[in-house]
């Protein structure tokens, strides 16, 4: 004898167990972060200066504004319109890998008495002060690297600007992707660094 009361309830009971498991699975999702490829600033540029000094220079870390001071990797729609890089990320926030690359670059040259970072105890000459105005891709007709970082030297023995400049660099994209954007910024921050180096140690 079939109970058709009863059959209704089990397939009920059913839909109710499956939509659990549903809900469940969609919330484990919700808290889980999508997995970014990182990536960091490997370029080191040729580096031509002056003979050897034995001054030291101290590179705090770059002022930026807030979209450049983060992790993600800057796309410039158009004039305004800003995007981050999708599945992409700096090893580090932005300002701090450029200083790490900016002390490794003047201590490669060989050239300097010594190079660090504020809280090493050096007895500093001068200060290296820059701020990152623009680390991005620019898909405004073909995509292009940009990078410019303003820089300015600072006597640490009485507080004035010894010399300020811009520097920029662009850098065509070659090929498709996050990696060949990435390289792009790589060369175009490069040739910027070499040149922030170069013109410092023609200036102390």
């Amino acid at each position: 004898m079939s109970f058709p009361g009863l059959v209704g309830v089990r397939v009920a009971g059913a839909w109710r167990s499956a939509l659990m498991i549903m809900l469940a699975a969609g919330l484990a999702g919700c808290g889980t972060k999508a997995v970014n490829d990182t990536y960091s600033l490997s370029a080191r540029p040729a580096v031509e200066g002056r003979a050897s000094t034995g001054k030291q220079i101290l590179v705090p870390e770059p002022t930026a504004l807030k979209a450049l001071d983060s992790d993600q990797v800057v796309i410039r729609l158009s004039g305004a319109e800003l995007q981050y890089l999708a599945k992409a990320q700096w090893s580090d926030r932005l300002p701090k890998l450029v200083q790490a690359k900016l002390v490794q670059a003047f201590e490669d040259t060989g050239k300097i008495g010594g190079v660090g970072k504020p809280g090493q105890g050096l007895a500093i000459d001068y200060q290296v002060i820059t701020e990152i105005r623009a680390f991005e891709i620019s898909t405004e007709g073909a995509d292009t690297a940009n990078v410019e970082i303003f820089a300015k030297i600072l006597n640490d023995r009485n507080g004035t600007v010894l010399a300020q400049k811009a520097f920029r660099a662009t850098a065509a994209v070659r090929g498709t992707g996050n990696t060949a954007f990435i390289k792009a910024m790589d060369q175009a921050f490069a040739n910027v660094s070499a040149e922030i180096v170069s013109w410092t140690l023609g200036s102390i």
